[in-house]
Order: structure tokens, then C-alpha cells, then sequence
């Protein structure tokens, strides 16, 4: 019964394929919450992976109905040893994204966990099955080896993040008193690199929009036509670089955290150098001049645009095009405010001469921003038990780039965040080939039990 055995306990764990095994019967079950024929895989992977496997661990654990119907259940367990004890609500989602079978490389399904050195294939490894599983396995090594906790913990996991996490904030403000606890502490996303242990204490949000200029009912003839009537992709051209310059610096101060970086983030982002990965490159000129690429992504707004479209691009014909459309995002932080988002965009594109620019389909998509602040005690005392265990630095990160329902447990619950992620950059998530580093799971499941294990102490 003491903490290097439960160490020890945890290599053995991985070392002899226990874990790897235990996760290839959750990727096993094709949990697509995105394709409604997998419905009944959605329901299975709660009811007879999870729930079982809680139960044995002493939880007891209820599967609730989404409040919105045709979306995922959302199961919660708990195991309570002491009401007077510290108690961690954890999260974690089940769904993954469609299967994609005929894009897998040869080889490969994504319903079939494929070990090729070290990295471990299959849909979900990475994005969230191994992250989750990860988070339960440790708790059942502490349990072998100390006989219980020494506090008590409430897991969530839900089952349509991959749909935007539709119906999760009903749920949480509706059940804020049955999630109650002292801090979140979960594994989903990225880290700053596949080598670094990395805490994140929030993400940012996304703000989607759609441009839209419509200019007539149908195309004319560019010849008979062309430089005399509007070309609405010209026009969409220059709306969207009033928005943002050449090298994507936003031009509406309105988008931007209105105090600039705040000290706090800066900070714990000192001397961050991000890796590039396989599939992309950092470029240093892009975004905010005098911003480093991990306070950019971690710090700051960023303006994208997910898809332009004017005419047929695939099958062009001699026509000014009617229309055009560019679907945007905004990925931003809890220091703006993504209510004045619309408002904001509305006046600059009338004060830039593009009024009449429509903007349609505006939304969050489920995820608001969140940051928990760095100096928090729960971020100190986490940190402080990972590097015991790992022996190494762990970087912390005020909030990742992406986007993670954190935000509604501050509101509704009142934790604080701590996410430990598991995966890194180009682990292939919501893609053909998605995969998990087992070098990182590996780390994953010792840094996750010397973690309960303290906190236990």
C-alpha cells in the first residue's frame, strides 16, 4: 500500500498490454454519434462497456436520456466514501466522429485498435476513448493497490461532443447540484507536444458565420457582362481582407480581447516554442504582430475561413457568378465577448462599405470559452504530483486552442478546470487514420494514478 507500488502497479499496466487490450474493446464498439444508423452502438458503449466497468470499481451510475431528443445519453457515476472527503468530477464523451472506413489506410479500421510501433489506430484512441480510459484505469489501480480513494469522484460522459455536445448544458445546469464538486479534472485534446506533459485550465471558444452576398438571381454572361455588373466574389475578396490583412491580422479591434494579453498568460506561456507537424508549418508573420505562435493560439483571437464558395469551382462556366458565400470562424477567449461578436462584425462591414454583405447562421456551436487561472491552487497541486511522477516539466497552458465544454461546468457547476490532454497535434482526430502515441498514454496512466494517489494523501 504505498504510492510506488501503485506506480509500479500502472507500468505493469501498459507494459503488458492490459490497458491497450481494455481500450481495443471500447474502440471495438463503432460509436459514431454522427451517423444515426450507429445509434444503438451510441447506447451499447454506455450501458455495457462503461457502466459495468464502474460498477465493478464500486460506482454506482445512472444513463440519462439527452434533454434533446435524437442526440446521445450522458451517464453519470459517482462513488462517494466520505461526504466530508474532497470530491473530482471528471469528464469524458464516448462519441466519435463518422467511421470513414474507405479512407483508412490499407491495413487499417477504425473500429479495430492496429498497434504499428507506437502508435496505437483506431477511431476514438485518441479522441476520447483512450484519454477516458486512461482517467478510469488509474482509478482502478489506485483501488488494487490502496483499497480505496481517500476521495470521492463523479464521472460524466457523454455521447454527442462530436455533434457539438448538443443537450450537455441543458443537462448541467439542470443537474449543477448532482455534479458538485471541488474541480474538474479530465483528459481531452492536444498537447503542446507529443513529449511534453501538458495542463490546460480552459480552451477557447468558436464563433461561426456565414458571409453571404447576393447579387441576382443567376449568372450572366461574363463576356456580354464582365466589367459592368458586380462580381460578388470581388466584393466577398475585399470584405474578408478588411476583416483580416495578408498575414491574418484581425483589423476589427471588437474581435480582440479588449485588454490585450493578460500578464497571467503571458506568463506561463514564457518561453513556449510550439512544434510544427507533419501536415502544417508555424508561420512566425502570421496573426498579431509581437505575439509568440503559443500566445496566438493560446492568448488571442484567431480568424478563419472555413470554406468560400461563388460560382462551381469544379465545373466553371463563362458567367459572373450570382452569388457568394464564405463560412467563417472565430476561435477566441473567455476575455471577449462572443454576444457583441455579430453586432461588431454587422458595423464594421457597413463602416467599411460593404453593407450589403448579409451575416447568416451565427452560433457558438456548443462551446463557449473558459480559462481557469493558472495560479489556482487545484493547477499548482496537479502540476506539482505529475512531475513527482513523470520527473519532468509540465507545461501549463491557460487555455488550448480548441474547443472543450468547459465553459458550462464554471457556470452552472463552479469548478475549477484542470484538463491533463493525452493526444498531440498530429494524431489524425476527426480523420481517417486517428491514432494515439503510446509513449503518451503510457505517461498518461502513470501521471493519472500518482495523481490520485496523492490526492488520496
Amino acid at each position: 500500500m504505498t504510492r510506488d507500488a501503485a506506480i509500479a502497479a500502472a507500468e505493469a499496466d501498459f507494459d503488458s498490454n492490459a490497458f491497450r487490450d481494455r481500450l481495443a474493446r471500447l474502440v471495438a464498439i463503432p460509436s459514431t454519434s454522427q451517423d444515426p444508423a450507429h445509434a444503438p452502438d451510441v447506447q451499447r458503449y454506455l450501458g455495457e462497456e462503461i457502466q459495468p466497468w464502474l460498477a465493478r470499481l464500486g460506482f454506482t451510475s445512472t444513463i440519462y436520456p439527452n434533454p434533446v431528443a435524437g442526440s446521445g445519453p450522458i451517464l453519470v457515476g459517482q462513488r462517494i466514501e466520505d461526504a466530508s472527503l474532497p470530491t473530482i468530477l471528471t469528464y469524458g464523451h464516448g462519441d466519435t466522429v463518422r467511421g470513414l472506413e474507405d479512407q483508412w489506410e490499407e491495413g487499417l479500421n477504425p473500429w479495430v485498435l492496429t498497434p504499428r510501433g507506437d502508435l496505437w489506430y483506431g477511431s476514438g484512441t485518441a479522441d476520447n476513448k483512450g484519454q477516458h480510459a486512461t482517467v478510469i484505469s488509474a482509478l482502478e489501480l489506485v483501488l488494487k493497490t490502496r483499497g480505496k480513494l481517500g476521495f470521492n469522484v463523479k464521472i460524466l460522459i457523454e455521447m454527442s461532443e462530436e455533434r457539438g455536445s448538443i443537450g450537455l448544458r441543458s443537462f448541467v445546469k439542470e443537474n449543477a447540484a448532482l455534479l458538485a464538486a471541488d474541480a474538474l479534472i479530465g483528459s481531452d485534446g492536444p498537447r503542446v507536444g507529443p513529449t511534453t506533459p501538458t495542463i490546460t485550465t480552459g480552451s477557447r471558444g468558436a464563433f461561426r458565420f456565414d458571409l453571404v452576398l447576393r447579387e441576382r438571381p443567376g449568372g450572366v454572361h461574363s463576356g456580354n457582362w464582365g466589367g459592368m455588373t458586380t462580381d460578388p466574389a470581388i466584393v466577398m475578396a475585399h470584405a474578408i481582407a478588411s476583416i483580416a490583412d495578408r498575414n491574418g491580422r484581425i483589423l476589427v479591434p471588437g474581435l480582440l480581447p479588449p485588454h490585450g494579453l493578460p500578464n497571467s498568460v503571458r506568463d506561463v506561456l514564457a518561453g513556449l516554442e510550439l512544434q510544427s507537424e507533419e501536415s502544417s508549418t508555424i508561420n512566425p508573420n502570421w496573426g498579431e504582430p509581437g505575439l509568440s505562435a503559443a500566445e496566438e493560439i493560446y492568448g488571442w483571437t484567431s480568424f478563419i475561413v472555413l470554406a468560400m464558395l461563388s460560382g462551381r469551382p469544379e465545373a466553371p462556366v463563362n458567367a459572373v457568378a450570382p452569388d457568394a458565400r464564405a463560412v467563417c470562424q472565430l476561435r477566441y477567449t473567455v476575455d471577449c465577448d462572443p454576444t457583441t461578436f455579430e453586432a461588431t462584425i454587422r458595423k464594421h462591414l457597413d463602416d467599411a462599405g460593404f453593407p450589403e454583405i448579409a451575416i447568416e447562421n451565427c452560433g457558438t456551436g456548443g462551446f463557449g470559452a473558459s480559462r481557469t487561472d493558472p495560479g489556482n491552487v487545484w493547477v499548482p497541486r496537479v502540476t506539482a504530483s505529475m512531475e513527482r511522477t513523470l520527473g519532468k516539466k509540465v507545461q501549463i497552458v491557460p487555455n488550448g486552442g480548441g474547443g472543450l465544454p468547459g465553459d458550462m461546468f464554471v457556470e452552472f457547476v463552479g469548478v475549477p478546470l484542470v484538463w491533463i490532454p493525452l493526444s498531440y497535434n498530429g494524431c489524425r482526430q476527426h480523420g481517417p487514420n486517428e491514432h494515439f502515441l503510446a509513449p503518451a498514454a503510457r505517461e498518461g496512466l502513470i501521471g493519472y494514478t500518482g495523481l490520485w494517489w496523492d490526492l488520496g494523501e
